[in-house]
């Protein structure tokens, strides 16, 4: 008991003296009861409660419950990622396939062009052939 409780118990008994002679005795009386009910209550014998019993059906059921929930949505992340990862070479794939079409494309518009200007760079046309072979022989025969 500490000092402040010392104090109180001292101002509580003068306050008892001043009182009343039957309010002191039913107070005592309350005082003498609430004792004995504690004391009764301290010294009983107690039950031992055992602890509470776990369902395992309904724990293994929740597992199995909670396990067959991640697998789904594993697998429906997987084959998210999978599909994504196929379009992306899919598109990869046809992107490549354009490019050398358009490469194929530019190759035999090159020859074509180059065709295009080996006949028409002639250098003489091909009905003046006969003249122009005549006139090489007497260039060459002038030297």
């Amino acid at each position: 008991m500490n000092h402040r409780d010392e104090n109180a118990m001292g101002i509580r008994s003068h306050e008892a003296e001043m009182l009343e002679p039957e309010l002191r005795e039913t107070l005592d009386n309350f005082k003498a009861s609430v004792d004995a009910w504690s004391e009764a209550m301290m010294s009983r014998p107690r039950e031992v409660k055992t602890p509470a019993r776990t369902n395992w059906g309904l724990v293994t059921k929740w597992a199995l419950g909670c396990v067959v929930f991640a697998g789904t949505v594993s697998g429906g992340v997987i084959e998210n990622h999978r599909l994504q990862e196929a379009a992306k070479s899919e598109a990869a794939r046809i992107a490549e396939q354009q490019r050398q079409q358009a490469a194929q494309r530019a190759k035999e518009e090159e020859d074509l062009m180059a065709k295009v200007d080996s006949d028409i760079a002639r250098e003489v046309p091909s009905a003046l052939e006969p003249i122009a072979s005549l006139m090489e022989d007497t260039e060459n025969s002038g030297n």
